[in-house]
């Protein structure tokens, strides 16, 4: 429990610090405050979500609202109970519309806290470094009274724009080597990211899901690091890892996919059960990140490009899949509303060596599905095939990353 007083110079403290003078995310165009709603915005911790909030009530042009970052060691011992003193707070001032919750996920029960104030007339924004926010359960909680959105670590676009790059195959070298984390651009310095994964991994997992067996968790995310686009399974890393059980590998994995440091794809299959069935391709949220704790001592480029496909995939498209059928394989099916929309292949620099086994597997996903297109993307190539009259091209990833939306 805590004390009124203390809760008020948190926020006191809190507003005087907020500031949004900073890179412009390109989410900020398209995020809405839409009444009787609230607006989560869930994200991996340090992608920039503090900022984006304190960017969004400059561009609300609010002079009266609350602001409040729970997680600040003042607030540790914060309780479902303090609320009663928040409402206290926000009573003294008449003119707050706007409630602005940052890594509120930390009180336990804060949705039911979230809908009274919704039922008040209040509109509300909260982040949160869990992907639990974008869960059923809150969808339950808040019958449906809430707008979803995922912030991630800089894009390609936003990397380029932040650092005054041109947009071009350098600035794609440097990209999958630094990552997009915004504070580690800004300085450089790699005990930043070091920093980072150790809060995520104690704060986020060890200490949120009370594991025991710290050195399994963080052998398995050194494995993870160095596997970037490899096929998986929760059986064979049990083996690998040494651990009791199967189970207690799915579990370490769906906690590392809640704190956003990986996501594991799917093989594209119209049965979930067939889905389920297969491996899962291993993605890791940042390739700065990644690089600072990898035990590779390769710097593996086409990996990392692979990677930062994926995330450009992942920050427009939620239904991505890879497809592996008749021994050929393309790495990424892009769906909408279940349904296959696109097909890309991803190859540092096509040669001689390595064409047929990319070309062939992005034809056999066309022939699958019916498709007449598909794209190769690689580091600098632009080039363009037709056979048997379906085309692929073949296109640089600053090209078809490198431009802004809209």
């Amino acid at each position: 429990m805590l004390l009124k007083s203390e809760i008020k110079q948190a926020i006191e403290t809190q507003k005087q610090q907020l500031t949004g003078q900073t890179y412009p995310r390109q989410m900020l165009e398209k995020i809405k405050i839409l009444p009787n709603f609230a607006l989560v915005v869930s994200g991996i911790r340090r992608s920039g979500k503090s900022t984006l909030l304190a960017q969004l009530i400059e561009k609300q042009k609010q002079n009266s609202y609350l602001f409040l970052n729970f997680d600040t060691p003042k607030l540790f011992d914060f309780e479902f109970g303090d609320f009663a003193l928040l409402d206290e707070i926000i009573a003294e001032n008449k003119k707050i519309k706007t409630l602005y919750f940052d890594e509120i996920q930390v009180v336990e029960g804060w949705e039911i806290y979230v809908r009274g104030k919704l039922d008040q007339n209040f509109q509300v924004v909260v982040t949160g470094s869990n992907a639990s926010l974008l869960s059923r359960e809150l969808g339950t909680k808040l019958t449906g009274r809430h707008i979803s959105k995922e912030l991630f670590p800089f894009s390609f676009v936003e990397f380029c724009e932040f650092l005054g790059k041109q947009n071009n195959a350098n600035a794609v070298e440097d990209y999958l080597q630094q990552g997009g984390f915004p504070q580690y651009l800004q300085l450089g310095e790699d005990e930043i990211l070091n920093a980072l994964i150790n809060d995520i991994l104690y704060r986020d997992i060890i200490v949120r899901f009370g594991i025991r067996d710290e050195r399994s968790m963080k052998r398995l995310l050194l494995f993870l690091a160095g596997n970037i686009g490899n096929l998986i399974t929760a059986g064979k890393l049990k083996q690998s890892l040494e651990v009791k059980s199967t189970a207690t590998v799915q579990e370490y994995l769906s906690h590392l996919e809640q704190a956003y440091v990986i996501q594991m794809l799917p093989k594209f299959a119209y049965s979930y059960k067939v889905q389920l069935a297969n491996p899962r391709k291993v993605y890791f949220i940042d390739n700065g990140l990644q690089r600072v704790i990898s035990p590779s001592f390769s710097p593996d480029l086409g990996r990392k490009l692979e990677n930062a496909v994926f995330w450009e995939l992942r920050r427009e498209f939620a239904e991505l899949y890879y497809y592996n059928e008749n021994h050929k394989e393309c790495d990424f099916v892009v769906c909408q509303n279940s349904m296959p929309v696109q097909l890309i292949q991803v190859c540092w620099q096509l040669n001689a060596e390595n064409i047929v086994r990319e070309r062939d597997g992005l034809l056999d996903a066309m022939n699958f599905f019916g498709f007449e297109q598909g794209k190769i993307i690689t580091l600098n190539q632009e080039d363009k095939m037709i056979i048997d009259g379906k085309t692929i091209e073949v296109l640089p990833f600053f090209q078809v990353f490198g431009r802004t939306n809209g």
